[in-house]
């Protein structure tokens, strides 16, 4: 049996009606320029502008409204807030059309410009790049857009690496390339030169003279956050690292390492340190000096001194509160060697501070280390004796201490030169802590009667109590 066919005819009546109802789209527009270096026709101001007009223009098209991000790099969407507004407003169900100049203002990451344009084509919106002519709900759109975008990221790649080589031909020709408003102490002149920022340069050398005290970073910067002094973005925001960041920055004593760090991907910026990948360079005295470059050297070797003192000893810092506690990590055993710690010791209804070794109580119960607890009170009177015993020898001192101020490496003759200054008739009655800081390497235990005080510039005392 044939099949029959019946035709239906068209209701032109009724393809007028539908065509009445078609929705206008919501469009948007998304600009951005990178550099100030645009020119005058992709600005950023032109691109706002003509878009705004270009929209409005359309009586098939409805304004949504205008993304622009101003000043920042394309080639990743994570710091561009107008761009992940816009993604946001998609979301939400308010667009269905983006309208972008190229696919260079887009994104130049191709893994970014195929997984938005896919994510905002599954939501049934489309992007039209003007340049290119690519509307990406087009069927044939995706290929060429693919092919365009891995363009528009090699075209990313290029324009970094021409930058990176501008860079490092300056580091070759020993021109720093520096943010001073990410730099404490510094600020730059109108010919780029560094500049001394007097306030900000004072709590640049108290933070030196207080380390070479023998106060640690971490109770530097609770100071400084307790006292409410500005860092170098203005506000108390003191941690441990920015204390050793300064610290060790040559730039300090008047030189300059340059490229000590480099981005190692022009698609994450992720800055590494540089360990040889590539060269660097060093300036000696590229600008007037915060510190002095002997005591900045000195500072150097303290540092390694503590560092090495902490491997030595399995240990992560040289004490907590080294301004109350300058004992902290600097009390040996002299049976175990290990470090001796501070307890609270409760006895016929009172409490006390004694010091005992690590390794007494490896195990609950467990007596393990033989060494004997000391009370800090006799700690404090052994220092005392151990100290007053170098004033009064201080004669025989002299002769050695002054030799090693004129031959000894920077934070030797610091040493040296720190103790002449201090041991003249400086005879004490009491502890003062600020003084154990300054001169106390560390002690050894060996009984309740017999210690070893060795100092920082080499002396060793050994005092017998009472």
């Amino acid at each position: 049996m044939a099949k029959e066919v019946i035709v239906i005819k068209a209701n032109p009546k009724a393809t007028m009606k539908t065509a009445t109802k078609v929705k206008k789209l919501r469009v948007a527009a998304y600009c951005r320029v990178s550099t100030e270096a645009e020119e005058q026709l992709n600005s950023f101001e032109n691109q706002v502008s003509y878009y705004t007009e270009y929209i409005n223009g359309k009586p098939e098209y409805e304004m949504a409204d205008i993304f622009a991000d101003e000043g920042i790099s394309g080639t990743s969407t994570r710091k561009r807030t107008e761009f992940n507004r816009m993604i946001s407003e998609c979301e939400k169900g308010k667009i269905d059309l983006i309208i972008v100049k190229s696919i260079s203002r887009f994104a130049r990451n191709t893994q970014d410009c195929l997984s938005y344009a896919r994510k905002l084509k599954n939501m049934g919106i489309g992007v039209y790049f003007e340049k290119e002519g690519i509307n990406t709900l087009d069927g044939a759109g995706e290929l060429l857009f693919t092919i365009l975008s891995s363009l528009a990221q090699e075209e990313s790649r290029s324009i970094s690496e021409n930058c990176k080589w501008g860079i490092r031909k300056g580091f070759s020709d020993g021109k720093l390339h520096l943010n001073t408003n990410r730099f404490l102490g510094y600020d730059k002149d109108e010919e780029g030169n560094l500049v001394i920022n007097e306030e900000q340069a004072e709590i640049v050398r108290r933070i030196y003279t207080e380390f070479m005290d023998g106060i640690n970073p971490d109770v530097i910067a609770k100071r400084l956050n307790e006292e409410g002094i500005a860092g170098c973005m203005g506000e108390p925001r003191w941690t441990c690292g920015t204390v050793w960041g300064i610290l060790e920055n040559e730039k300090y004593s008047g030189d300059c390492d340059l490229q000590k760090t480099f981005t190692s991907d022009y698609l994450t910026k992720k800055m590494v340190k540089n360990e040889g990948q590539l060269p660097m360079y060093h300036i000696n005295d590229n600008h007037e000096a915060i510190i002095e470059k002997k005591f900045w050297n000195a500072t150097q070797f303290e540092i390694k001194r503590r560092r090495d003192y902490m491997k030595a000893h399995g240990l992560r810092t040289m004490g907590r509160y080294t301004d109350e506690q300058p004992f902290s990590n600097r009390v040996l055993c002299g049976k175990c060697g290990n470090i001796f710690w501070r307890r609270t010791l409760t006895r016929n209804n009172g409490k006390f501070k004694v010091w005992m070794c690590g390794q007494r109580y490896r195990e609950k119960g467990v007596v393990g280390c033989k060494s004997e607890t000391v009370y800090e009170k006799v700690l404090h009177e052994a220092f005392v004796k151990a100290w007053n015993m170098v004033v009064s020898n201080r004669d025989n001192y002299l002769a050695t201490w002054k030799e090693t101020v004129k031959c000894g490496n920077e934070l030797a003759a610091f040493r040296a030169k720190q103790m002449i200054d201090l041991t003249k008739g400086r005879q004490i009655k009491n502890l003062e802590t600020v003084l154990v800081g300054k001169v106390l390497d560390h002690c050894v235990i060996h009984d309740k009667k017999h210690m070893d005080f060795i100092f920082l510039d080499g002396t060793q005392i050994g005092v017998t109590m009472d």
